[in-house]
């Protein structure tokens, strides 16, 4: 799904990972072949076979064979050795990852993806004709084997993708003397690279990239003037230039040094490296322009410049002459100018990233030109006049999304010329003319999005008979006509509010969870609807003209959440059946029902309840019959209410009481109007100070974007029945305001009591001073807050399922959210999802705020999770901002969460954002094995715990919770458990960053 939302800052890194992850395992794939040649080494020993052996020879053999078995036997006999065995018939130049010269000897060993867990032994040295060891993408857990120096013709050692740790050695040109290929990444190797690998002139292939190197970024390298691979990413080097020197490695064609603390220009001297075919700069730090000679790379084929703050116009002359480019990425860099027309002479440019840039101007129509163009995103842009007419005529086009920018014209009429589009994304527009019939010639498309333009016309009949289709938002146009009754069965969303539909709500969408189709022209919901869409969360019909009752078998809805039926002219009763629903929000406003209200309406805990403007007779029923839903009944004449409410009057009771009782009633009247009037006078001065807290005048409020509520309706709110949770300074409601939508808030309440009054004071203005100057998708949305003499409130949005902590440990404990326990668990993918958001949102907080933010108190109980299990951090009461540069780089040392703190937290008070990777990574093991941050038995924390298991040599899978030890995760379970115990490591210089732990976790979201 490609959604706006997946468009957040989330997807986006998702997406570039792969591309990193294709690229990488590429040329990872290129270099080995170039190594190997299995097929005639078969050839060559079938025919040696036949020939009778020397006993010098047999006497090799035999010892070839008996080394394999010894490192076999060092290896702990792994299951990925299991056909190394002295029982098989076949010559050892058959087993797995084994690769023999002509004369018997091993020259390679290839053991990826082999779940070897061991060290490497040294035995492996005695192959004396060794050349290829590769132990890509096992389990290692160790430091780097020194022993190497030993193996005396090593040429190419490949140790990526395990958990080597440590320091290299510094003297690594003695103990790879020979080596052409050397690939270490995504480990965990700390420590700066040593110099000496300046002297390895030889080397062609260098990969150190996904590690924990610090340090300054090595100048030495361009001393490795036969380098054609160079991989540095991913590495959290002191912020600093890039080496001009680098400019002299002409023969490099793989550059790889994203995300690496880079700062400065691009040195001019880069346009010296013109055999580049990958040239990968991004998610760095970089200004200035692009030096014109890149434009000039003859071989370039993937360019990665994106999130970078680059500057100035693509303008340069002929600047994309690179023939052979097939993938150029500028996302979320900040140039600004017009695109050129020159775009046309890239016949084999394949994907178009430019996303999230100030570019201006016209798209140029050479684009709609290109004959292998295939994905296009140019969205958050300010571009201007019509999409390319010629736009997938010409190209196997897959992808469009131009979201949010300022294009107007029609959408081109052969945009699914070929029949291959899958997305089209086109919202927040000025687009005109209707939605092409060549769409429903894409049989693939399965996601359209369309809404906040000008589209007019009916959508083409064939768009609804498309059985891939899963995601259709045309929300806000004027688009007309009907729907058919039965919707695409994979259809999962469908967003139509604001248009011009007319006729019968469709009955039957098999797999349809969302439908928004507000402020149409409909007239009628038929009962099939009813049985046609049992997987409804949301229904949302308010604004038509439908009319009829309500049908009764709505409550064979059961996953029903919402469901909005105001101003229409739906008439009868409300059906009883919906108090069987598991409704959050019900509006059935403005409409002409009539007769009691249900009494099994109290069964249902509304969020959100609205039955006013309708022609209802009768008492409320008890269980709702509350200032809770003070404004839920208004304009309601028949009706009335036990209790002073809004716009309802109250029962009167005709009293059959003699005189005597009614002499009996008023004597006591009287005693209590004596009582009341001294009372009066006691609490005179109580009722001054109280009635600031109720009187308008004396609450401030402070926004921090446009609002839809008054101050009015957040205090009315703050009752007894919405209170969802308590904590140290004041309490937390869950308040619906009387707004068009029903608005549900999240309120926090600090009071302002003596002992507490500075320190109150001080957590409430950070708090908004940091939430409401931050905006990300996963760091919880202050709204406002409001002040008053005696208290403060801050009002963020609802999260609709609590924190994470009740649904790991199925507490009823919250934070803010619904006061139900969970009734089920969360399954892995969820927690992994879970897992990333939080890491995004930490990730924002310490690398792209302006100035960094440390949080001090992450823990799973300030991890908020909305109604599809979206993360978000909460609670900043303890955040701090880090001083700017060239300012000391640390923060008081703050009390945070027993078993979330770090272990500097006990003896300093200079702290910084490692703290907050410390207690992610308790997050993470608490994710993995089901257990509580201060649940570590004798060993005092779930951190200690862990690192002791380690330590131990204990198998990792007994660590993991019970019940997950069985899926077939249980591999990406593993290796998030351990890196919880990297984030959880002593010092803080050997625990990675939020941007670390953020790349590493991305890597298994599927």
């Amino acid at each position: 799904m490609l959604a706006k939302e997946s468009y957040s800052c989330d997807t986006r890194c998702v997406l570039s990972f792969h591309h990193h992850k294709l690229k990488n395992s590429e040329f990872h794939a290129q270099a080995r072949s170039t190594m190997t040649s299995s097929s005639s080494v078969l050839f060559f020993l079938s025919l040696f076979s036949v020939i009778p052996l020397s006993f010098s020879q047999q006497t090799q053999i035999s010892s070839e064979k008996q080394t394999l078995l010894q490192i076999k036997n060092d290896w702990g006999k792994s299951a990925a050795l299991a056909s190394w065995s002295n029982s098989t018939f076949s010559s050892y130049c058959n087993w797995t990852g084994v690769t023999c010269s002509a004369n018997g000897l091993v020259t390679q060993l290839e053991l990826q993806n082999g779940y070897i867990t061991a060290d490497v032994p040294s035995s492996i040295c005695q192959l004396k004709s060794l050349s290829h060891p590769d132990l890509y993408d096992n389990k290692i857990q160790a430091n780097f084997p020194q022993f190497l120096s030993k193996c005396t013709n090593l040429q190419y050692l490949d140790l990526s993708y395990n958990v080597f740790i440590g320091e290299l050695p510094s003297d690594i040109n003695l103990v790879l003397p020979n080596i052409t290929f050397l690939c270490l990444s995504q480990n965990n190797f700390t420590g700066e690279i040593p110099t000496s690998i300046g002297t390895m002139t030889q080397l062609q292939s260098l990969w150190l990239d996904n590690n924990l190197f610090n340090g300054t970024m090595p100048s030495f390298i361009s001393k490795l003037t036969n380098l054609q691979q160079l991989a540095l990413a991913w590495n959290s080097f002191i912020p600093g230039p890039i080496p001009e020197e680098y400019g002299t490695l002409i023969k490099l064609t793989y550059l790889f040094i994203a995300a690496a603390n880079l700062e400065g220009e691009i040195p001019n001297s880069f346009a010296n490296l013109t055999q580049s075919v990958q040239f990968d700069l991004s998610q760095n730090s970089l200004q200035g322009t692009i030096p014109p000679g890149i434009w000039s790379f003859s071989n370039l084929k993937y360019l990665y410049l994106y999130q970078n703050n680059l500057s100035g116009e693509i303008t340069i002359n002929n600047p994309f002459g690179a023939k052979s480019l097939v993938h150029i990425d500028l996302t979320k860099n900040q140039l600004i100018g017009p695109m050129p027309e020159s775009f046309g002479t890239l016949q084999n440019l394949s994907i178009l990233f430019l996303s999230e840039n100030k570019f201006s101007g016209e798209i140029p129509a050479g684009i709609g030109l290109l004959p292998k163009l295939t994905y296009m995103r140019l969205f958050d842009n300010n571009l201007t006049g019509i999409l390319p007419p010629e736009l997938g005529k010409h190209s196997p086009l897959l992808n469009l999304n131009v979201f949010n920018n300022m294009l107007s014209g029609e959408i081109p009429a052969n945009i699914c010329y070929h029949g291959s589009f899958t997305e089209l994304i086109l919202s927040n527009n000025r687009l005109t003319g209707s939605i092409p019939k060549s769409l429903s010639q894409c049989p693939h498309l399965f996601y359209l999005e369309v809404a906040n333009n000008q589209l007019i016309g009916e959508v083409p009949s064939g768009l609804w008979q498309m059985q891939n289709l899963t995601m259709a938002i045309m929300s806000n146009n004027k688009l007309s006509g009907e729907l058919p009754s039965r919707l695409p069965w994979n259809l999962t969303v469908l967003y139509i509010a604001n248009n011009m539909f007319s006729g019968i709500v469709p009955t039957s969408a098999g797999h349809l969870h969302k439908f928004k189709a507000g402020s149409n022209n409909f007239t009628a919901i038929p009962p099939g609807l009813i049985t046609g869409m049992p997987q409804l969360l949301t229904l949302d019909l308010s604004e038509n003209n439908i009319s009829g009752e309500i049908p009764a078998s709505i409550g064979s809805l059961k996953s029903l959440s919402m469901l909005n039926l105001s101003h229409n002219k739906i008439s009868g009763k409300i059906p009883a059946s919906i108090g069987s629903m598991p409704l959050a929000i019900l509006d059935l406003s403005s409409n002409n029902l009539s007769d009691n209200i249900p009494s099994e309406l109290g069964n249902v805990k509304f969020i959100f309840l609205n039955l006013s403007l309708n022609d209802l007779s009768g008492e409320i029923p008890s269980a709702i019959d509350s200032k809770a839903y003070d404004e839920s009944f208004m304009w309601n004449l028949k009706l009335c209410s036990s209790i002073s409410m809004n716009g309802v009057r109250m029962c009167h009771r005709r009293s059959n009481s003699s005189h005597g009782l009614r002499n009996l009633f008023i004597a006591l009247g009287v005693i209590v109007f004596v009582v009341f009037a001294i009372t009066m006078l006691c609490l005179m001065r109580d009722y001054r100070k109280r009635k600031d807290a109720f009187d308008p005048i004396m609450w401030k409020l402070t926004s921090f974007q446009r609002l839809n509520f008054t101050e009015n309706s957040i205090v009315r709110g703050m009752t007894k029945e919405n209170l969802i949770g308590t904590g140290g300074a004041g309490q937390v409601y869950c308040v619906t305001v009387d707004n068009h939508a029903g608005e549900v808030l999240a309120v926090k309440k600090i009071y302002n009591k003596t002992k507490l009054d500075m320190k109150v004071e001080y957590e409430f203005e950070s708090e908004v001073k940091i939430l409401g100057s931050i905006r990300h998708s996963n760091i919880i949305r202050l709204l406002c807050c409001i002040s008053s003499p005696d208290s403060k409130l801050l009002v963020y949005e609802y999260m609709k399922n609590g924190s994470l902590d009740r649904w790991l440990l199925e507490k009823k404990r919250v934070l803010v959210g619904p006061a139900e326990a969970p009734t089920m668990s969360l399954d892995w993918p969820t927690r992994l999802r879970i897992a990333i958001g939080a890491a995004r949102g930490l990730c924002y907080m310490h690398h792209e705020c302006e100035t960094p933010i440390v949080h001090h108190d992450i823990k799973s109980s300030n991890i908020l999770l909305d109604e599809e299990f979206k993360a978000k951090v909460a609670d900043f009461g303890l955040a701090r901002i880090l001083m700017k540069p060239g300012m000391p780089e640390t923060v008081s040392a703050l009390a945070g969460s027993f078993g979330y703190m770090a272990p500097e937290c006990a003896y300093t008070r200079k702290l910084n954002e490692k703290v907050d990777v410390y207690s992610f990574g308790v997050v993470l093991l608490e994710l993995t094995t089901g257990r509580e941050a201060h649940d570590g038995g004798d060993h005092g924390n779930l951190a200690e715990w862990a690192w002791w298991h380690i330590k131990e040599g204990s198998s990792i899978h007994n660590c993991i919770e019970k019940g997950m030890r069985g899926t077939q995760c249980i591999d990406e379970i593993e290796v998030v458990f351990k890196l919880g115990i990297i984030c959880t490591s002593t010092l803080p210089s050997t625990r990675p960053t939020m941007k670390d732990v953020l790349s590493i976790l991305l890597k298994y979201d599927a």
